[in-house]
């Protein structure tokens, strides 16, 4: 009886055994609907960094791999932004990455100092890529740790970066305290309080003015003084809004205001200089509006300061010169806007120079140049005065003229280089030529050549040149020469002074001659002249 039962317990426990072997054994496997999404990423308690691509667009990612794209800095997809991560880290990671279409699968390791790897393999027409961080403890790739060290790289390379910065950099809280400074700025303190930057305690001293805060960007211009009676520095401090606080960055801005002030100092001293000047001046920038004026452009054009002032275009102001009549007057006003137009151009191109003649009797010489950067100068001069002494020479030099034309002996001035200056009508009849409208210069050779044709051959010629040339101390002579016509000639040379020579020709009269005797002064024919 006992044995029956021990058999039947027996029986019972390799069933029971053999049921739950056959569990197990089906919870091996997965279900078959399981098996088919081949694609879906199971996650388990040591996930490893995957992405799933299709044609470069995620499909699916791990946690851990979707915690490490967030780390990743810069902008663009998801595809962009792996491919680049792992660039840096990985050498040849493009070049390997573009044959996976041809192997299937391929492994790559990170650079030396770069304990990364990287599994890439086709499923079906799909990409999965698989990030394992070898420095992990068992090579399991726990995915924090890439996060952690991709976060850790970033923060240093932007610790460097701030460090190295030739910029004050330091963050402050709602209520003001720094929170936060790079070197710059504990340098800068250190300056300022005599304290050794690793001596200097938090919260370290503002040392820029406190400005109040706002919502908004903020630029401002500080000097800040050194101790010890050390020289000031400028700085452009620059505040931002941040999620707690304020950004405060402040660049160096010495060289800024040092040539700032010596621009000041230049154009203090220009317009000083353009207050004492004659000449009125008028400075169009490149959009052709008045930039620059001196006094002297008011009193000249009688426009008015305050017009000046308010920075007219130059058309304004030359329709404003036209308005007071100190400006040439057109026959009509569309001409007259051509010429202006014309004068912009030619001044633009260091072209325009001209006199203007005013109705009120003024002359003005009127001058355009370019300027730098696209800008027009005008100068306005008042030449009224020399003019009118132009004119005074040239009325008397006329009347001069005409005085000497009235003599009847044909007189001939040369200078001391030989050239002639001066001659009268009497001259021009005697030896038929006019020296007026010759072109080039007369030459005291010239002259002789044209004496000798008309006369017999005589020394006097000779000496004339020569007396005409001489640098010593000359006094009056005088000589007769016998034209063809066996007239003769009196020939009278003197000195005059600045080394000039007067040369007269004076024909002395022949009693049997009636004709001589009723024109003394009768003409060489041209025929002889030119013989």
């Amino acid at each position: 009886m006992l044995v029956p039962i021990t058999l039947a317990l027996g029986i019972v426990a390799t069933s029971f055994v053999a049921a739950v072997t056959a569990l197990l054994m089906l919870s091996a496997f997965p279900p078959s609907t399981a098996r088919k999404r081949t694609a879906q990423l199971v996650p388990s308690h040591l996930e490893q960094a995957i992405f799933l691509f299709d044609d470069r667009e995620l499909l699916d990612a791990t946690g851990p791999a979707k915690t490490l794209l967030k780390t990743i800095p810069g902008t663009g997809s998801p595809w962009n932004r792996i491919t680049n991560y792992l660039s840096e880290r990985i050498s040849g990671f493009e070049a390997e990455i573009a044959l996976l279409q041809e192997r299937g699968e391929i492994t790559l390791t990170g650079k030396a100092g770069r304990d990364i790897q990287l599994h890439a393999e086709l499923v079906g027409d799909m990409v999965r890529l698989t990030i394992t961080d070898l420095q992990a403890e068992g090579q399991a790739v726990l995915i924090d740790t890439l996060s952690q060290r991709s976060q850790e790289e970033e923060i240093t390379a932007l610790r460097e970066t701030i460090e190295a910065a030739p910029i004050v950099a330091w963050r402050q809280d709602n209520e003001g305290t720094i929170t936060w400074a790079n070197s710059a700025y504990l340098n800068c303190a250190s300056d300022q309080t005599d304290i050794d930057p690793d001596d200097l305690t938090w919260p370290i001293p503002a040392i820029f003015p406190s400005r109040p805060a706002g919502t908004g960007a903020d630029v401002r211009r500080q000097v800040l003084h050194r101790s010890a009676n050390g020289p000031a520095r400028w700085y452009e401090c620059h505040r931002l809004p941040a999620r707690s606080g304020s950004l405060h960055f402040a660049i160096p801005a010495d060289a800024v205001v040092k040539a700032e002030t010596s621009l000041r100092d230049f154009v203090q001293t220009l317009t000083k200089t353009f207050a004492h000047l004659p000449i009125g001046l008028a400075i169009f920038d490149r959009q052709r509006q008045l930039a620059l004026f001196n006094p002297a452009l008011v009193d000249l054009t009688s426009v008015g300061a305050d017009f000046l002032s308010a920075r007219p275009t130059l058309f304004s102001f030359l329709d404003r010169l036209r308005e007071t009549q100190v400006i040439p007057e057109p026959k009509d006003y569309r001409s007259w806007r051509a010429a202006m137009s014309e004068l912009e151009k030619a001044a633009a191109s260091d072209l325009y120079q001209e006199t203007w003649t005013l109705t009120s009797g003024q002359t003005y010489r009127v001058t355009g140049r370019p300027h730098p950067d696209g800008a027009v100068a005008f100068l306005f001069e008042d030449i009224s005065a020399e003019i009118s002494l132009a004119r005074h020479f040239r009325s008397e030099i006329e009347l001069g003229q005409s005085v000497v034309d009235t003599l009847n002996e044909a007189i001939a001035v040369f200078s001391p280089a030989g050239e002639l200056i001066l001659s009268n009508a009497r001259y021009d009849q005697l030896w038929g030529v006019e020296p007026s409208v010759t072109l080039g210069t007369v030459t005291i050779l010239d002259s002789i050549r044209v004496w000798q044709t008309a006369t017999n051959a005589t020394p006097i010629w000779g000496d004339i040149r020569d007396f005409v040339g001489s640098f010593g101390e000359r006094v009056e002579w005088s000589s007769d020469v016998i034209l063809h016509t066996g007239e003769t000639l009196s020939c009278r040379i003197a000195p005059l002074p600045g080394g000039t020579t007067l040369i007269g020709f004076e024909r002395l009269t022949d009693a049997s001659n009636p004709a001589a005797q009723r024109d003394g002064c009768s003409s060489v024919s041209q025929s002889q002249v030119r013989a």
